[in-house]
């Protein structure tokens, strides 16, 4: 608990229990992470006594506390983890910064979104593992800016019940951010398939698998050379890697079906609970105000493009087993690149794409992808992305965790609390 006081001033918790922490490590049952201390996101699925409000101060007025630990958190719990607060997000998840979070390794940076305070948690050694969620980027885009590892799984290895309120049409995921692939791995394997589930088919994935590197036209050059780098050390190893022309215009359409699923689920969210448009911020409340003039027949649409957008993706990367990119287009933003009081959608969600391009083609189509740092540039880490097919979660990380012992080392400015 200390070292969340002394990095108060980062601004990445939303909330701390520190007296649930300390109880939950007493009770913490075996497993691989009996005891270590976890945060959740403010934001998606929920522990017990930390009902989530995605930052919105009308949502905190209106949800209480809950008895029970949603699915995903229940697993948590049940392999170790001991859930005692939670990180803060911007507001609905609606920015790919998360003011009033800083970056630990340079605090006039954002450590990105939505997921950006669970991975300056992480970063600034507060604990080292978070719960973390991404329906358009939110786990690998912050990830990248923080030196982590983080992985989007395919859709439906994360359970989202009891209430399926972060579901969005599919496109969104939950799981985790850390400092190593090694501890993604562990998570995966023993909690969300470690309870008599039977694991997600995985079929014949090669141990030198077909790699395509694929570099986006607006990307900067330390971006695309840490992809270049990465790929290069995958060929090493006996991987085939082959350039592939980068799927931009696909990944411009998967953001203009994201933008579609996140208005419409916003509008759904507040007139649910009641919450009028002057409550919320001017940002969030064009997105609700667009989503309630969405017609059915547009979401419907919506729903058959995805389908229409996971084909053309398959065949345009046909013949590579994993997509190997970059994850951001250049160094991480200043605090506040997002302004929250704006009404203009268009250049919102042009500024996201033309920050991390290409995010969204795996929440539309469902696949797994996995962040990780290779090397620095201008005193910040640098991330690359790894894709695959739906079902190849394992088989990512396999190969996610042959490429994190390829890559230079970080020496990341805060040790994790209670670690040497």
């Amino acid at each position: 608990m200390q070292r969340a006081k002394d990095v108060e001033h980062l601004g990445l918790l939303a909330r701390i229990e520190p007296e649930m922490g300390r109880a939950g490590a007493k009770n913490a049952p075996p497993g691989p992470f009996q005891g270590v201390p976890f945060l959740g996101k403010d934001l998606g699925s929920s522990a017990a006594g930390l009902a989530t409000t995605a930052g919105s101060p009308a949502i905190k007025r209106r949800v209480k506390d809950l008895p029970d630990d949603d699915h995903l958190f229940a697993r948590f719990r049940a392999r170790g983890l001991v859930p005692f607060g939670l990180t803060t997000v911007p507001e609905f998840g609606l920015a790919l910064t998360c003011d009033p979070a800083r970056n630990p390794w340079n605090p006039a940076l954002t450590p990105g979104g939505s997921s950006g305070g669970a991975a300056g948690a992480v970063a600034a050694g507060i604990v080292a593992i978070a719960h973390a969620t991404d329906a358009a980027g939110s786990i690998r885009m912050p990830a990248a800016c923080c030196g982590l590892a983080g992985l989007k799984p395919s859709r439906g290895v994360a359970p989202g019940g009891p209430f399926f309120g972060n579901h969005l049409m599919g496109i969104a995921s939950e799981f985790a951010l850390a400092r190593s692939v090694r501890d993604l791995a562990t998570l995966f394997d023993h909690a969300l398939w470690g309870q008599g589930d039977a694991p997600p088919a995985e079929g014949q994935f090669p141990d030198q698998p077909r790699i395509g590197l694929s570099i986006p036209d607006d990307c900067g050059p330390a971006q695309g050379n840490a992809a270049r780098a990465a790929a290069a050390a995958l060929a090493e190893t006996g991987c085939h890697v082959t350039p592939v022309l980068s799927p931009d215009r696909l990944g411009a359409w998967a953001l203009v079906l994201a933008r579609t699923i996140l208005s419409v689920s916003l509008a759904e969210w507040l007139d649910g609970l009641g919450i009028p448009l002057d409550e919320v911020s001017p940002l969030a409340a064009a997105m609700a105000a667009e989503g309630r003039g969405t017609p059915a027949t547009a979401l419907f649409a919506a729903s058959r493009e995805m389908m229409q957008l996971s084909d053309a993706l398959a065949l345009a990367l046909r013949g590579c087993d994993l997509i190997l990119s970059p994850v951001l287009s250049g160094p991480p933003p200043p605090a506040g690149h997002f302004d929250m009081t704006s009404t203009n959608l268009a250049a919102h969600f042009a500024r996201m794409s033309a920050l991390s391009p290409n995010a969204a083609l795996a929440n539309i189509t469902g696949r797994p992808a996995l962040t990780l740092p290779f090397g620095m540039a201008d005193g910040m880490p640098v991330g690359v992305q790894l894709m695959g097919a739906i079902g190849a979660d394992r088989h990512l990380l396999r190969i996610g965790a042959r490429l994190e012992k390829l890559a230079p080392p970080l020496t990341f400015p805060h040790s994790i609390a209670g670690h040497p």
